[in-house]
């Protein structure tokens, strides 16, 4: 009896067993690539997934997009200057039999390939572009990591370098350059008004020369400016021109 009994229980946790090793649910951005006997049957998912227990092997592959730092990595420009460059790489499995069967480990793949392709193509461009051209340096960094990954059902869609860290010496003769420009384009302006100024009373002189009488009401306003501040005494020359109309009057009067 007690034999029996330990025969009945044995059977049923053999077949919980079974029916927890030939059940599976999926979530709806999972995909389970199915091996059966070691040979690839298929990609299945999102749901309930059934399969035959000891024979068949589910491998799970998530389709959501990785996010995936790239660590500082040590670059020599093409004008000779070192650099420690970080990135983001942003991808996701396309196809999920692709991502299991043609790579060991894809996530692993894609962060050694996006570390070696960084140093590589970034060598390839001058500091100032680095700092200046980023979108373009992106565009090419996903472009060649998309196709060298596309092998793998891997799409990345998006490279984004992060940060740049310069020495610090590169960064005081930075900081030299934009001081010595800002002073070139302060003295440019400066010479800029000067030089229109300069063209205004030209234009001015050339007008007083033609009319007189406009020296005169230049000369009258002066005064009235002076006479509004707060002087004690104040003397004028006054021009001969000025006063020979009320000469005249007096003479003939």
């Amino acid at each position: 009896m007690p034999g029996s009994m330990l025969a009945f229980l044995f059977l049923i946790v053999l077949i919980i067993y079974l029916l927890a090793s030939a059940i599976r649910i999926l979530n709806e951005y999972e995909r389970g690539v199915v091996f059966r006997l070691g040979r690839v049957i298929g990609a299945k998912g999102p749901g309930l997934i059934l399969l035959i227990p000891v024979i068949d092997k589910l491998v799970k592959v998530s389709l959501r997009v990785v996010t995936m730092d790239v660590p500082p990595q040590d670059v020599i420009t093409k004008d000779n200057v070192s650099v420690k460059v970080n990135a983001v790489v942003y991808f996701r499995v396309m196809d999920a039999t692709k991502a299991v069967v043609e790579v060991e480990n894809y996530l692993y793949a894609t962060s050694q390939l996006a570390q070696t392709t960084l140093r590589s193509v970034l060598g390839q461009f001058e500091l100032d572009d680095l700092l200046t051209s980023r979108e373009k340096i992106n565009h090419q960094l996903q472009s060649i990591l998309d196709r060298q990954t596309d092998p793998w059902g891997v799409k990345v869609t998006t490279v984004e370098v992060k940060h740049v860290d310069l020495p610090d010496e590169m960064r005081r003769a930075m900081a030299r350059q934009a001081e010595a420009e800002r002073e070139r384009r302060a003295k440019i302006i400066h010479a800029d008004g000067e030089y229109q100024a300069a063209q205004r009373l030209s234009e001015a002189a050339e007008i007083i020369s033609k009319n007189p009488a406009a020296l005169q009401l230049r000369f009258l306003q002066t005064l009235i400016e002076v006479a509004s501040e707060k002087n004690s005494t104040t003397i004028f020359p006054v021009p001969i021109d000025l006063i020979k109309p009320f000469m005249k009057k007096g003479k003939e009067g």
